[in-house]
C-alpha cells in the first residue's frame, strides 16, 4: 500500500489530466449514442420489423470483441481519440436504442390519444409526451452504456485512445519493476471510482428531470 500511494502522490497531476480524458472521452460518445441510439428508437418503434432489425444490428455489433472492434476502426479513423469514441458510441448503442423502443411502446395510448385531443402534432406528442414519459427508461439505458464505456475505453490503449487505460497497459508492461502494479492497480481503481461518480451523476440528473409522477 506505502508503494501504491507514493505512486499516486508522485504522479498526481498525470492521474488528474488521464481521469479527465477518460471521463470527458465516455460522457462525448454517450451523448452521440444517444442522439443517435433515441433517434433510431423514434424511427422504427412503431414498427416490429424495423425495430427488430434496429435491436439486432446493434446487438451484432456488441458482441464484436472490443480489440476486434479497434482493429478494424482503425484503417478508418487511424489512431486516438477518433476510434475510441467510435467504439465507444457503437457499443452504446444497443442499451439506449432497445429501451427507448421499449419505452415508447410502454406507453399507454390513451395518453397520446388525449394529446391529440388537445391540438397536438405528431412532433408535439412525441416531444412533450411520449420521450418524457419513456425518459425513464432511456435514461436507465444510459447508466448501463456509461459504466460499460468506463471499461471499454481502458481496452482502447490499444488503439493510443485517451484516459487511463494507458497507466494500465503500462503498468502490465512493466510486470516486475516496482512500479508495475501500483501503477496498474492505480489506473484501475480510478476507472471505478470514476464510473461509480458518473452514475451518480446520472441518478440525480433523472431525480431532477423525470416527473414526480414517474419516480
Amino acid at each position: 500500500m506505502d508503494a501504491l500511494w507514493d505512486f499516486v502522490a508522485a504522479h498526481h497531476p498525470q492521474l488528474m489530466f488521464d481521469a479527465y480524458q477518460h471521463v470527458s472521452a465516455v460522457v462525448q460518445s454517450l451523448l452521440i449514442a444517444t442522439v443517435i441510439g433515441v433517434s433510431v428508437g423514434v424511427a422504427t418503434y412503431r414498427s416490429p420489423l424495423a425495430a427488430g432489425l434496429a435491436t439486432t444490428t446493434s446487438s451484432v455489433i456488441l458482441t464484436v470483441p472490443a480489440f476486434a472492434l479497434l482493429g478494424l476502426l482503425i484503417p478508418v479513423f487511424g489512431l486516438g481519440v477518433v476510434p475510441s469514441v467510435a467504439a465507444l458510441v457503437l457499443y452504446s448503442l444497443l442499451p439506449i436504442i432497445r429501451n427507448t423502443i421499449v419505452g415508447l411502446n410502454a406507453i399507454d395510448p390513451a395518453l397520446t390519444d388525449a394529446a391529440r385531443g388537445l391540438g397536438m402534432g405528431r412532433l408535439g406528442v412525441l416531444g412533450r409526451v411520449e420521450l418524457r414519459l419513456a425518459w425513464p427508461s432511456i435514461l436507465s439505458a444510459m447508466r448501463v452504456s456509461t459504466q460499460m464505456s468506463m471499461g471499454v475505453l481502458a481496452i482502447a490503449a490499444y488503439v493510443k485512445g485517451p484516459g487511463l487505460g494507458n497507466l494500465i497497459f503500462t503498468g502490465l508492461a512493466r510486470v516486475g519493476s516496482p512500479t508495475a502494479v501500483p501503477m496498474a492497480l492505480t489506473g484501475t481503481v480510478l476507472i471505478v471510482v470514476l464510473a461509480l461518480a458518473l452514475d451518480a451523476v446520472l441518478v440525480l440528473i433523472g431525480r431532477l428531470t423525470t416527473s414526480k409522477g414517474l419516480q
